[in-house]
């Protein structure tokens, strides 16, 4: 075992005795031992139950034969952090937490993990910790907050955010406002809607890395508790068969989790997170995969924010397990992939059934041909940019309007809150990628204020930052080169003409090549000033989004 190098021969007297003075007894320290990753706290309303997941864990744990050591990973609420500050520090907490776990697995030489986690960043940043260590893993996540109802419909966190555009355009009251507000989230658990938390854990169940059922049970339903506790079970065979997360993590594996995504209509954030994992993997994910996979793969799930589906309803219809069982059907994932159940995909999905037909469409009638997510190219994005295309309006698919530009999100809000973006217009955030804010921050207030307003039918928003799974409408992020590294968004002036064909997959700047080259002459870079240190090393060695915003070791 890796922990005989912290606990076996007689110079390891000294470990022993602390191991002792922690109360554990010698016949249970010479088990295996399991690090139970809590990120419970008392902030984000997906983790305050995680102290009951953890508990049911280190139960299945125990059971099984090995030695369960909890220790906790911060963990950020994105819907907090949301348009101000805050949102700097979302995604390089990402790179933290799987840092910390390296840290605390190698100082104490431990055995095997359990990942107890569930909303947007923790979820990544275990699993490219998982990936990194390469020991015995297995995730578990709190599952999803149920869909709150108000006025006899179903509402979650997004609906909240357009009530805020429906209240600044005079459209409801305040207090009207105030009703949805104490509505919206009414249990504990990650985000109701198909938002990039949920994404994520339906992603972790799709790769293989955690038990079916990970992605879509809800948090109240005692059936989390009961996955906790197999979990913990898990681990242990996992340990016993010597299966590592590399075993699991393939790049047939990445493929299916990717396919999975384009049925479901993820979070754009999986373009992110997904080759982030990847690279701790060892494998290259380009995005041009990624579109690959999406132009073949239709859209089957119409959740929210683009649909009127929640997670408990595709819960309800099956699963994560009915999705890929349909699609296993066609052929279009790989049934021979390993999982931590110690069987393959397609052994994990005997016996799997779609239980509605329209929460889970057939492959004959999807809700789109196409799945969830568009790659874009071209001379506004050379490297690539991406939209949740199953979120667009049908007459937003393409749009051709006048750029109005702004250095920062916060003075893209305040033109939007006070009516200043008109019809036609393409909202152009920039200087907030990765290197420029940095940070990436997510642009939920903006796209959120305009669908509130009526205008997401009328308006694009283009933004080298990225979005909320929260998000819908003619959102466009990701656009790399990112401004801060002198790509083509950072040369955009009012006025400019900028054209969107999404079933074409273009992003163009309708300006010449003779003006832009003008222009460049006289750009100065620009990033956004931070006063964090933390923020500082971090846009020292930051990738670009298209590179899944990793940290590069030079």
């Amino acid at each position: 075992m890796r922990s005989d190098r912290a606990k076996a021969g007689i110079e390891r007297a000294p470990h022993r005795s602390l191991m002792l003075a922690a109360g554990y007894s010698r016949w249970e320290f010479e088990r295996p031992w399991v690090g139970v990753v809590n990120a419970y706290n008392a902030i984000i309303p997906g983790h305050i139950h995680l102290r009951r997941i953890a508990d049911a864990a280190k139960a299945g744990i125990y059971a099984a034969g090995g030695l369960p050591l909890e220790f906790p990973v911060i963990g950020v609420c994105d819907g907090i952090a949301m348009n101000h500050l805050g949102m700097k520090f979302s995604l390089p907490s990402r790179e933290l937490i799987m840092d910390s776990i390296e840290v605390m697995v190698e100082a104490h030489a431990l055995d095997a993990l359990v990942l107890v986690t569930n909303c947007d960043k923790i979820v990544p940043g275990m699993a490219m910790a998982a990936a990194n260590l390469n020991i015995p893993s297995i995730v578990i996540s709190g599952g999803p907050m149920l869909a709150g109802v108000y006025k006899g419909k179903e509402i979650d966190f997004s609906s909240l955010y357009e009530a805020v555009g429906s209240c600044a355009a005079g459209k409801i009251s305040r207090d009207e406002l105030d009703r949805i507000e104490e509505t919206a989230c009414p249990t504990c658990g990650s985000c109701a809607g198909m938002f990039t938390a949920n994404t994520m854990n339906c992603m972790m169940e799709a790769l293989g890395l955690a038990l079916p059922g990970n992605g879509t049970i809800p948090a109240v339903l005692s059936a989390r508790e009961r996955l906790a506790k197999d979990a913990g079970r898990a681990i242990m065979m996992l340990v016993e068969k010597g299966i590592k997360p590399r075993d699991i993590l393939t790049l047939k594996a990445f493929e299916n989790a990717i396919a999975v995504d384009m049925a479901l209509g993820g979070s754009t954030n999986t373009t992110l997170h997904l080759p982030a994992i990847a690279y701790m993997a060892g494998i290259d994910l380009p995005l041009d995969r990624l579109d690959e996979i999406s132009r073949k793969c239709p859209h089957l799930c119409n959740m929210s924010p683009g649909g009127p589906h929640h997670i408990q309803d595709l819960y309800a219809a099956g699963g994560v397990e009915a999705v890929m069982a349909r699609l296993n059907e066609a052929g279009l994932i790989n049934g021979d992939c390993i999982t931590v159940t110690g069987r393959s995909v397609a052994e994990n999905l005997k016996g799997a059934k779609v239980l509605n037909e329209d929460v889970i469409r057939p492959l004959s009638d999807p809700y789109h041909k196409e799945g969830g997510i568009a790659v874009l190219k071209g001379s506004l994005a050379p490297d690539g940019a991406v939209v949740k295309q199953s979120a667009v309006a049908p007459e937003m698919l393409r749009h051709q309007g006048p750029a109005r530009v702004f250095d920062c999100e916060e003075d893209a809000s305040a033109a939007i809150m006070s009516g200043r973006i008109k019809p036609k217009d393409v909202v152009v955030i920039r200087y907030e990628g990765p290197k420029g804010s940095p940070g990436m921050r997510e642009m939920l207030g903006p796209t959120a204020s305009l669908a509130g307003m009526g205008l997401d039918k009328e308006v694009a928003l283009i933004t080298d930052g990225r979005f909320s799974g929260a998000s819908r409408g003619a959102s466009i992020g990701h656009v790399s080169p990112e401004a801060a590294s002198g790509g083509p968004i950072a040369l955009i002036r009012d006025g400019d003409m900028i054209s969107i064909d999404i079933p074409a997959r273009k992003l163009d700047l309708l300006v010449s090549e003779e003006e832009l080259k003008a222009r460049r002459a006289s750009w100065k870079p620009y990033m956004q000033e931070v006063k964090s240190p933390f923020l500082r090393r971090y846009r020292r060695f930051v990738a670009s989004g298209v590179k899944g915003a990793v940290l590069l070791d030079e």
